[in-house]
């Protein structure tokens, strides 16, 4: 009954002191929202980066050609006597690393696409069909190409997201015939619509996959680009490849391994480097990515980035909890004569600790919950004018709101303690 009493008291101080409330939660509020808008910034970011390695593939090891700077002699010679990345490396690869599942390869060029009275540049990518399954993408509409297309050679077409609504917009571009170069494709598939990622060396190769256009690499090689493939008796149109007239000049841009388990990733990659850097004489003219160990260095960055807006969010916290104490200190010299009244008609030390222990903590926990709700709307401007991604997660809401409760409760205590300690007579006295 007495702590009921002591709750009721601490609420009408606070109600009939509402602009010395609201301004001592201020500190709190901003704190609070700070914090949540920090931390939905880091995990929106957070979350980016593992979509975007998703779109790697995480039991993928990517292998992509670089061009090497001639510089002295020997690097001169080493990269004359290496033909690049090609098919021979992947078919060394396959033979020799166990953990190997299967091998995408993949030549690029940009080309001149039209279709009726649109004409644009594309990316237009020749791969294999394993292409979907490497690279977690999913066809939306129609179908990827088969292997019956790769030893056809056959003048099919697979869409990215991109270029469906830059060519056809409202019409289904399904058996449709574009101009790809000087060549006529039909359109048999429509690549579901990615995430638009940027295509550098810092972001792990990624690329927009909506502007892209995948054709089977045999019939890149070989119509678009007159490459001439030798074939023997044998099934399956890789092994087919007559690597001693052609694999000199079928080099590829990227060949993704795909791994059985990403227990052996790491071993997978040492031993593919030493392949290659035993194929190509030593020349420096490819490079590998390990997607789990690019997510692995991105969410350090991350974490530390996240420490460290967490940090700034709490210093605000910390100013606010400053604020409490302050406003407290003062609170208890104006109102030092109602102490020893208080104390004067029964009231013990413990209750006029408790009576501002409650009013502190019930200023933070107001300021808290205060700061959610424009955490929340401060999030939703930033998504909205800053085009930053956020996503508010329950963890930081209830940590955030924990700290208030905490920072109410440590910069309330000083000042609860010294008004439980005054005097009652030297109250009663004081004007």
């Amino acid at each position: 009954m007495r702590n009921f009493e002591t709750i009721l008291i601490s609420l009408n101080e606070l109600k009939a002191n509402k602009l010395r409330t609201a301004l001592t939660m201020l500190g709190i509020v901003f704190g609070v929202a700070s914090v949540i808008a920090m931390l939905s910034i880091g995990e929106g970011a957070r979350q980016e980066t593992i979509e975007q390695i998703e779109l790697l593939g995480s039991n993928n090891i990517i292998v992509k050609q670089k061009v090497t700077p001639l510089t002295g002699s020997e690097t001169k010679q080493k990269v004359t006597a290496s033909v690049g990345l090609n098919l021979k490396d992947a078919n060394a690869i396959s033979s020799i690393n166990p953990f190997v599942k299967f091998i995408t390869p993949q030549r690029e060029s940009v080309t001149k696409l039209s279709y009726k009275s649109e004409i644009i540049d594309a990316s237009i990518i020749g791969t294999t069909v394993n292409f979907p399954s490497t690279f977690n993408s999913r066809v939306n509409e129609g179908v990827f190409f088969q292997e019956h297309h790769l030893k056809n050679y056959s003048n099919v077409c697979v869409i990215g997201a991109g270029i469906k609504n830059q060519l056809f917009r409202f019409e289904d571009p399904l058996h449709k015939k574009i101009k790809i170069g000087k060549l006529w494709f039909d359109v048999i598939g429509v690549i579901e619509p990615k995430a638009l990622i940027s295509s550098n060396t810092n972001s792990g190769g990624l690329r927009n996959f909506n502007d892209d256009i995948y054709i089977p690499i045999t019939t890149m090689m070989y119509k678009m680009e007159k490459y001439s493939l030798g074939f023997t008796n044998n099934v399956g149109w890789w092994d087919r490849v007559n690597y001693g007239t052609v694999i000199d000049r079928s080099t590829v841009n990227q060949l993704t391994i795909k791994v059985t388990d990403d227990i052996h990733i790491a071993e997978s990659a040492n031993l593919i480097r030493r392949i290659l850097e035993r194929r190509h004489y030593g020349a420096n003219d490819f490079e590998i990515i390990v997607p789990e160990q690019l997510l692995d260095q991105k969410q350090k960055t991350q974490r530390i980035f996240n420490i460290v807006m967490g940090a700034i969010a709490g210093i605000s916290l910390l100013v606010g909890g400053i604020g409490i104490m302050n406003i407290m200190l003062a609170n208890i010299l104006e109102r030092t004569r109602e102490i020893g009244i208080r104390r004067a008609v029964g009231a013990r030390g413990k209750d006029i600790l408790n009576q501002f222990m409650y009013e502190a903590l019930t200023i933070s926990l107001l300021g808290g919950l205060l700061g959610i709700i424009i955490g929340f709307i401060l999030t939703s401007a930033i998504t909205s004018y800053a085009e930053w991604r956020t996503i508010i997660t329950p963890t930081s809401v209830v940590l955030a709101f924990f700290v208030s409760a905490i920072i109410g409760l440590i910069f309330g205590i000083y000042p609860a303690k010294k008004a439980a300690s005054k005097d009652p007579i030297e109250s009663l006295r004081y004007e």
